[in-house]
């Protein structure tokens, strides 16, 4: 850039510079009165005069700063600047030193393709194997249980419940509620039918409640020996008591309609002291 802004100021015709300076010292004006002047350095115009054009930029500013110094000293210097014929200076050609052919950007495009595919398949594959196999599986594992009565296979110890160890080579499959009663306990266990509303508590010989609320005429609960410790019927009048398939008398338990009774472990019922 230098090289070529110097080369294109040098096309200057010789003598300019030194009119200039002449026409200032006629003048009686000193460099630095008419850098004031121009507004412009002091050594800018001593490069006019001196014709040091390179130290002053472009050739379209050196023209500029001649046009001003010749005005303000009534100076024509038209005839040097047409002898000048300065050309524009071009700028310089920019090369791209990263350009990536068109094969080379096809390649990495498909890499890149690539790369998000076996991405998605590592994620995707083995979630879908997961679930495959959980459906698959699922549905041999599971036990029906109901919710009216404790599992069989449910141990109570003081307030904690347990259960026994799985069978050698086989784990406790899962229990899964149901709404569905259990078959009745063909009179093995105590019974309890309701042909009205009654409010009931049964607590487990451990003190474990086993049931308590409200159960609405017709409903019906099986309880096998030893599960029940202790039974308070509110409406007593309206349940039916079974214990070992034979209908049990509960007026000795009763007390304002309010039946109230121990159940011993081998199913024999006995009332409760106040």
């Amino acid at each position: 850039m230098n090289e070529q802004m110097q080369s294109a100021a040098g096309e200057f015709a010789q003598g300019c510079g030194s009119l200039l300076k002449q026409a200032r010292e006629d003048a009686g004006m000193s460099r630095q009165d008419a850098a004031s002047q121009l507004k412009m350095p002091e050594r800018v115009l001593k490069s006019l005069e001196d014709e040091n054009w390179q130290q002053l930029g472009a050739p379209v500013f050196v023209r500029g700063q001649l046009r001003s110094y010749a005005k303000l000293l009534k100076v024509d210097i038209d005839p040097y600047l047409q002898q000048a014929q300065l050309q524009p200076i071009r700028p310089a050609e920019l090369i791209s030193h990263s350009h990536t052919p068109r094969y080379q950007r096809l390649l990495e495009s498909v890499a890149r393709r690539a790369v998000y595919v076996v991405i998605t398949a590592a994620i995707a594959v083995p979630v879908w194997v997961a679930t495959q196999s959980h459906i698959d599986q699922g549905d041999d594992s599971r036990t029906t249980a109901s919710l009216d009565v404790v599992p069989s296979d449910v141990v109570s110890t003081g307030n904690q419940t347990t259960q026994p160890q799985a069978v050698a080579g086989r784990q406790a499959a899962p229990y899964v509620a149901s709404l569905t009663p259990l078959p009745r306990n063909n009179g093995n266990g105590l019974v309890l039918r309701m042909s009205g509303d009654s409010w009931v508590q049964i607590t487990g010989p451990d003190g474990v409640t086993l049931e308590k609320g409200l159960l609405k005429s017709g409903e019906e609960r099986n309880y096998r020996n030893g599960q029940v410790g202790r039974v308070v019927l509110g409406n007593a009048s309206a349940v039916e008591v079974q214990q070992a398939g034979s209908t049990v008398d509960i007026a000795p338990y009763r007390r304002a309609n309010v039946a109230r009774f121990t159940v011993s472990s081998d199913g024999s019922l006995a009332p409760v002291a106040d």
